[in-house]
């Protein structure tokens, strides 16, 4: 009995195995099956996500565009006048400190009289001596005129000779012209101790207007020079600090949009949260030249390193805050202004050759030509500037999604401000336009790319969910 049970278990045994084998073998198939529809899958929904160029879009909108003409300058009064001696001499009173106010006509230099008064007793003495001279010489005139008067009678009854009366008829002469010379040396003398006094009353300087002093670069006991030549040594400045101005300067391609009379938004850095209004008061008439330094010279290296600039005056209008001379001013003048303009990013508008190339690949192959016939960098600048003045065969384009492609549409531009720009032809309010990136707007697209919109980055760069 027991050898039987045995032998059945044993016989049984090996058809049970093989029964869990195949299922084993089974399961390992599926999983393997499934594993590769999963990786095919993930695949071709990579290959699907990867078809067209990644970019952003905005809408056009309608909205009102105003140009804008930015530049960099600094506070200073409208009117501020130097303080330069006429004399030279030892300063012996300076009244004012820096920031003290001053009325028109009160004395705020003193330079040491002693020199000019010395002057003026010398020519007082000088006057005296010429007016005693002129007394004489009428003296002499009248006695010379009396001899005369006498020997002309006897000469005329022939009672004396031709030499005599010739002597006398000369003297007369003489006499005559020595009073006209004594009367020029009296007016001599007068004029000399008038401009003495003129020297003397030059050593006080009065105020030549109500105002601050905005700047004192001298002090008492200094020595200051002038002279007919040149300019005197620069004692202070008095100015208005009731009428401000902004003096910007404004380069030679935005000046021909700046008219006087144009509202201006001003940006102080003391003031950092608040916006000055402003008026433009005045345009240079000729560029501003002076280097960085100021100096009137340009500054050193080629004239291609130049910039040509204008200066701009702005005119204040708010008063209700102190504004001192040498703030620094950030203005945005408003040069032009449209209403119910469409408008789009001023990144979506990009220059493309007629044929389709962009104006970097032109420029790029207009060197490489120059560079393959000489290779010289002269020719390739000429060359370059030469691309730039060729408008002829550019053209304006944006680039207008529409489904999952775009299309390269013509437009013509207007104004413009910090980041829309108007367009006049070519795109309508609502047509989602190709904003970004930089590289695909100007160089990768083409009329009926493939595109897909790239996702948003969040403001603090991780990527999006």
């Amino acid at each position: 009995m027991t050898a039987s049970l045995s032998s059945g278990n044993v016989s049984a045994s090996p058809v049970a195995k093989p029964r869990k084998k195949s299922k084993l073998k089974w399961y390992l198939i599926g999983a393997v099956v499934l594993l590769g529809i999963l990786v095919a899958l993930g695949i071709a929904k990579k290959r699907a996500g990867g078809k067209g160029i990644s970019v952003t879009t905005e809408k056009a909108v309608t909205k009102t565009i105003i140009q804008l003409v930015t530049a960099t300058g600094k506070v200073q009064p409208e009117v501020e006048v130097k303080i330069t001696p006429e004399v030279f001499g030892e300063i012996t009173s300076l009244p004012f400190r820096e920031g003290a106010a001053v009325k028109k006509g009160e004395v705020i230099v003193t330079i040491k009289p002693d020199f000019y008064q010395a002057q003026v007793d010398q020519q007082v003495a000088g006057v005296a001596a010429a007016r005693a001279g002129a007394v004489n010489s009428l003296v002499q005139l009248e006695k010379a005129e009396a001899d005369l008067k006498k020997y002309q009678d006897l000469y005329d009854r022939k009672l004396i000779s031709d030499f005599d009366y010739v002597s006398y008829k000369t003297a007369f002469d003489a006499a005559k012209a020595t009073r006209a010379s004594a009367l020029a040396g009296v007016d001599e003398a007068e004029g000399l101790l008038k401009q003495a006094k003129d020297s003397l009353s030059k050593t006080s300087i009065y105020a030549p207007m109500d105002g601050s002093v905005s700047s004192r670069s001298s002090e008492v006991g200094e020595r200051v020079q002038s002279s007919s030549e040149f300019a005197g040594t620069e004692i202070m400045r008095v100015a208005d600090l009731s009428k401000m101005e902004v003096r910007v300067k404004v380069n030679e391609n935005d000046i021909v949009n700046v008219k006087v009379g144009d509202p201006v938004s001003i940006s102080i850095d003391a003031y950092p949260d608040r916006k000055f209004k402003g008026v433009v008061r005045e345009i240079a008439a000729s560029a501003d030249n002076a280097g960085a330094s100021g100096s009137g010279t340009a500054a050193s290296g080629t004239v291609s390193d130049e910039v040509t600039n204008f200066i701009v005056k702005i005119r204040v209008s708010d008063k209700d805050l102190a504004l001192r001379p040498g703030m620094s001013a950030t203005a945005d003048i408003e040069t032009q202004t449209v209403k119910d303009a469409v408008a789009i990013p001023i990144q979506s508008v990009t220059v493309r050759d007629k044929g389709g190339l962009s104006a970097e690949d032109i420029e790029k192959k207009k060197q490489q030509e120059a560079k393959d016939r000489s290779g010289n960098d002269l020719e390739v600048e000429t060359e370059k500037a030469d691309a730039h003045r060729d408008q002829d065969k550019l053209e304006r384009v944006v680039f207008v999604k529409t489904g999952d492609k775009v299309k390269k549409v013509l437009v013509t531009t207007g104004i413009a401000d910090n980041t829309s720009i108007e367009i006049k032809s070519g795109i309508h309010d609502g047509d989602e336009v190709v904003s970004g990136p930089y590289a695909a707007i100007s160089r990768t697209l083409k009329d009926g790319s493939d595109v897909k919109i790239e996702k948003p980055k969040p403001a603090d760069g991780t990527d999006a969910k």
